[in-house]
């Protein structure tokens, strides 16, 4: 088994091992990963943080050791905390960009961020502690208006389930990729009475299959990525687009998470 770290800010993971393959997902800068299964220019690989497959470039991957591995997966690491920041190197000569809630591996042992051998800068804005619930609702207002991308995970595009997992992330509070994967968190609510801000609402289609997320605000809204990050009104029946004049999409459970 061979290990590896994503070193860029936002590396695109496919479906299959071709460029041309659909993007089911992104890995972020700090998030490492296990090599499940190669092709000549291409990994497989299983994300740490969530057991999330695909094929990434071999380009776009740093190997590590399983020794390294390991205390990556078992470190609580800073996050970057604004929509954009940059990591300058420490001799000045390279410069990344990171996006938020990218992990930042080396901070939580010294004043630089490390990936293999290279050494930056921190970022100007660092989230080092857990969060309460309640920051939720803010995290998840910094991504509005966030053009939806499908395997999208960060402010340049996101998709509904990589929006929750996003903002969970924030707070410290790790949970599944997918909607479907996330309905199986939690405690069910059976009346929307009873749930409070930061709560996730689950949508299904007619064949019962869960297919969207959104997080609860107060007031009946909920934010969600549908087009773009945006608020619409939420009632028994689902999400009621005012621009539409219609319901766009159909609840199937309220889960309280935290």
């Amino acid at each position: 088994m061979e290990y590896g770290i994503c070193p860029l800010s936002i590396v695109p993971m496919r479906a299959e091992p071709s460029d041309l393959s659909e993007m089911v997902n992104q890995a972020l800068f700090g998030e490492a990963f296990k090599i499940v299964d190669q092709r000549k220019l291409w990994y497989r690989i299983r994300l740490a943080h969530d057991g999330y497959e695909g094929w990434i470039d071999k380009k776009q991957a740093e190997l590590i050791t399983k020794e390294k591995y390991t205390a990556l997966t078992k470190a609580h690491l800073p996050l970057a905390g604004a929509p954009v920041d940059m990591l300058q190197s420490k001799n000045h000569l390279d410069h990344l960009m990171v996006v938020q809630g990218s992990f930042l591996p080396g901070l939580n042992k010294t004043d630089y961020v490390e990936i293999g051998e290279r050494t930056y800068s921190a970022p100007h804005e660092i989230i080092r502690e857990k969060g309460p619930k309640a920051d939720l609702v803010e995290w998840a207002y910094s991504y509005i208006n966030t053009p939806y991308l499908w395997g999208g995970r960060s402010p340049f595009g996101i998709d509904c389930s990589g929006f929750t997992q996003l903002v969970y992330r924030m707070i410290g509070h790790s949970i599944p990729r997918d909607a479907s994967e996330q309905a199986n968190c939690g405690e069910a609510l059976s009346f929307i009475e009873e749930a409070e801000p930061g709560d996730l609402a689950f949508f299904d289609n007619s064949d019962g299959k869960i297919i969207h997320v959104g997080i609860l605000l107060k007031d009946n809204y909920i934010i969600h990525a549908s087009g773009k990050v945006r608020l619409d009104r939420l009632d028994q029946s689902g999400i009621h687009n005012a621009e539409l004049r219609t319901h766009t999409h159909r609840l199937r459970v309220i889960k309280k998470i935290l």
